[in-house]
């Protein structure tokens, strides 16, 4: 009702009749969907601190920049800014509608190829818009090197709290200084880009808001919130349709990065909790650092089992030879061994060094299911003087253990009992062409732990799936779409 209020004040002749929450950034934002008199509606956002006052402010600097030949090209709508309000520092703003709905992502993947095909094919029109765009609004652009020391500050910042587990700091730290993986094209980013900034209608994405971030960066920033989907399948065709749309050359740590950002969002979350003294905010960030603190102890223990399950075998091979079924030939009184290489140079069954200090691998179509940047656990100690170790960074991948734990986790497929259970089949070493596909997949371990972060982003929320008449009037004709909000889930921490 105060939102109705305020909306009548920023927009003059504006008489709501009816209102619906919306789903936002609760920690940030109050917001609800209004019906005017004429069945007009409108979205009404109203900060609640300085802070996210300022957002809404660099978003009204964004929207500015689409120009009308901007707009024309885009293949989904923008919002358009009817109207403010200050009350004090806060600064409330009002947009006039946008149809559609928005869909939470388990709904999205449910829509399978053609809904992967849009998503990939919006993200990749976000991409396309031209940088000058956003130099002209005096947003921020960063090359690629400067945006990962950016993040290493941001790591830096978030470990005086004292509140980051120390093997996700080294974990971190380790993907950040591997340079290999930030040689990326900078682009254009939404940077806040997830579900509750995508609106649906007939099976389209009709538009995109939430621009409070957009800046020139990592690509891979726009991807991060995919990390919670469940269906592989799904998001391998979202990478496939942004790929094929954008028209450039394949980034192949694409969604490393984005597994990357996704866990390195719960340190965000902290920090930011901390900053606006919200106690529940920490409490949900320290749980779901907690979470995934587990996920990688248990990820790391089992690749170091794995490989030393592959080093025995090694041993026994070169002990026994054709008993264990391993090629070896006499030849002229010699004896040629044409089992995997030695435990000091190659790879073992798994694909992990022998010496427990690299990922393994589990066959082409596993590693694409669990590769963003991976962890070493012999490298505890190493800190960023292990910037040079080549391994594949922010790893939240399945080992290929046949006794991996399946405790009962949901928003992550990592721990599926007939997944473990298959391991055992897929153990191949690392191919060249697996590799260049690697990246194609949902990381189980983010996948959990962004799922829990995307709860937490709604969580005050007040949204309903029906309007609430201000009056004994109807809010006035319109499809089921322009009106119905979902509500969405509210996170529980484990305290």
């Amino acid at each position: 009702m105060e939102l109705a209020a305020i909306a009548s004040a920023a927009v003059p002749g504006l008489a709501p009749t009816g209102v619906a929450g919306a789903p936002d950034d609760a920690a940030d934002f109050d917001s609800a969907l209004l019906v005017d008199d004429a069945g007009k509606q409108w979205r009404v956002r109203s900060p609640r601190h300085a802070e996210a006052s300022m957002r809404l402010e660099t978003e009204l600097q964004a929207l500015r920049a689409f120009t009308p030949a901007i707009k024309a090209e885009l293949p989904f709508l923008i919002p358009h800014m009817a109207g403010s309000v200050r009350q004090g520092e806060l600064s409330t703003f009002v947009y006039s509608h946008l149809a559609g709905t928005t869909r939470p992502l388990d709904a999205l993947t449910a829509g399978g190829p053609a809904m992967a095909q849009e998503l990939g094919r919006v993200i990749a029109a976000i991409h396309a818009l031209p940088p000058e765009m956003v130099q002209r609004a005096d947003l921020p652009g960063y090359e690629a090197d400067e945006y990962r020391q950016r993040k290493l500050n941001e790591l830096d910042q978030a470990a005086t709290t004292g509140k980051i587990p120390s093997v996700l700091l080294r974990r971190w730290e380790h993907a950040l200084e591997d340079v290999a993986l930030w040689r990326f094209s900078p682009a254009v980013v939404h940077g806040d880009l997830h579900e509750d900034h995508l609106l649906i209608a007939a099976g389209r994405v009709s538009a995109v808001t939430g621009w409070t971030d957009l800046c020139v960066g990592d690509p891979a920033e726009d991807f991060a919130w995919l990390a919670a989907a469940e269906d592989t399948s799904f998001v391998d065709a979202v990478y496939t349709a942004y790929a094929a749309a954008r028209g450039t050359a394949v980034d192949p740590h694409l969604s490393r990065r984005a597994a990357l950002a996704a866990e390195f969002a719960l340190a965000q979350w902290l920090v930011r909790g901390i900053a606006l003294e919200d106690a529940v905010m920490i409490d949900e960030a320290e749980d779901m650092l907690a979470t995934l603190e587990a996920d990688v102890e248990a990820i790391e223990r089992e690749q170091h089992e794995a490989a030393e399950r592959a080093r025995h075998e090694h041993e026994q091979r070169l002990e026994w030879g054709d008993d264990l079924g391993t090629d070896v030939h006499a030849a002229g009184g010699s004896v040629t061994e044409n089992a995997a290489p030695g435990p000091t140079s190659g790879a073992g069954a798994d694909g992990a060094h022998a010496d427990g200090t690299g990922a393994g691998a589990v066959g082409a179509r596993e590693r694409a299911a669990h590769d963003p940047a991976s962890d070493d656990p012999d490298c505890a100690g190493g800190g960023r003087a292990a910037a040079d170790h080549d391994r594949p960074s922010g790893h939240t991948g399945a080992p290929a253990a046949d006794d991996a734990p399946t405790p009962e986790r949901t928003g992550s497929h990592l721990f599926d009992p007939k997944a473990a259970a298959n391991r055992a089949h897929l153990r191949a070493a690392p191919t060249d062409d697996d590799d260049r596909h690697r990246d194609h997949g949902a990381p189980s371990g983010s996948s959990l732990a962004h799922a829990r972060l995307t709860a937490g982003r709604q969580r005050p929320v007040t949204t309903s799936s029906k309007v609430t008449l201000l009056t004994g009037t109807e809010p006035g004709a319109g499809s089921p779409d322009d009106v119905a909000t979902s509500a969405l889930p509210i996170v529980q921490s484990r305290r």
